[in-house]
């Protein structure tokens, strides 16, 4: 269900990570937490739409760490952020995911070896995680979610309203949107 009452108050911008064609017809920004389970669970799901709508589904993915619940989430936010200022953001953010249930158990330890498997410049990366725009730009997103509603993850936003219900039912939302474009 799409709450109108539940509007994204940031709008999309060069400001944020986005994948797909900037012309989509749909747009789905998800607020996610990098050690969140649901959203590790959401992470296949959301593959699947960008496989089925590609072209006219445009994907943009913002922080919001739940730092009181995932104690590394903010550590593997910045991480990501790092692996971006090295046009690495998308494949960071894939591995987090991807290897969620084996960093997790070993933190900061575990967001290492996401370094080494993607073949980043270590310390690089450790001197780009003292950059406080790399802070700022987390800090950003996440009160951006706070004044659009978000208070859990993964929170997803098709074409700026809030979307709460099943991966079906927004997979037949987009679908519908795509179709009353054609």
């Amino acid at each position: 269900m799409l709450r109108e009452d539940a509007i994204l108050s940031v709008p999309v911008s060069a400001h944020d990570h986005v994948q797909g064609n900037a012309h989509a017809v749909v747009t789905l920004l998800e607020y996610g937490d990098l050690q969140c389970p649901a959203c590790g669970s959401a992470y296949p799901l959301v593959k699947q739409l960008q496989r089925r709508y590609a072209g006219n589904l445009r994907f943009v993915f913002r922080h919001f760490p739940l730092a009181q619940a995932h104690p590394f989430a903010t550590l593997a936010a910045e991480l990501a952020e790092a692996a971006a200022v090295e046009g690495q953001f998308w494949a960071m953010h894939d591995w987090l995911y991807e290897n969620q249930a084996d960093w997790v158990p070993f933190g900061a330890a575990g967001l290492e070896a996401g370094v080494r498997a993607l073949g980043l410049d270590e310390a690089a990366i450790a001197a780009t995680l003292r950059n406080p725009a790399i802070d700022a730009h987390i800090r950003s997103d996440f009160m951006g979610g706070v004044r659009s509603g978000v208070n859990g993850t993964p929170s997803f936003y098709l074409d700026g309203y809030l979307y709460q219900g099943d991966f079906d039912t927004l997979a037949h939302r987009i679908g519908h949107a795509i179709a009353l474009q054609a």
